[in-house]
């Protein structure tokens, strides 16, 4: 039945999910993580907060270790690819402890390849 929805029925149910399951979200520096759907803009953002300070140390290593962590979500379907497949946008933020940005995705058609 799933096939039955259209884009925008799916980013708001992925929304709702996401945030149902954001308290099981495990990881070594990640203290929370939310979604936002922007059903207008077909888009959704991610925001994973984390208890890193904003130095240059930590925005090397979230750098680097923020893609693995994508990467890891989409195969475990945590982000669809479907959903990118059908025209929505991610907006994916890696932050540090004061809500900066160390990592800012964008992930779309063009570079879902990379996540893969």
């Amino acid at each position: 039945m799933v096939s039955c929805k259209n884009t925008k029925q799916k980013l708001q149910e992925y929304v709702v999910s996401y945030n149902a399951e954001a308290p099981n979200f495990k990881s070594d520096v990640v203290t929370l993580t939310t979604a936002r759907g922007y059903i207008n803009d077909n888009k959704i953002e991610l925001r994973f907060e984390t208890d890193l300070e904003q130095n240059e140390s930590n925005k090397k290593m979230s750098e680097a270790s923020f893609p693995l962590l994508l990467k890891e979500m989409f195969k475990k379907n945590q982000i669809p690819k479907e959903l990118i497949e059908e025209g929505v946008i991610f907006h994916v933020y890696f932050l540090a402890d004061d809500n900066t940005v160390f990592v800012h995705e964008v992930i779309n058609k063009e570079v879902l390849s990379k996540f893969l």
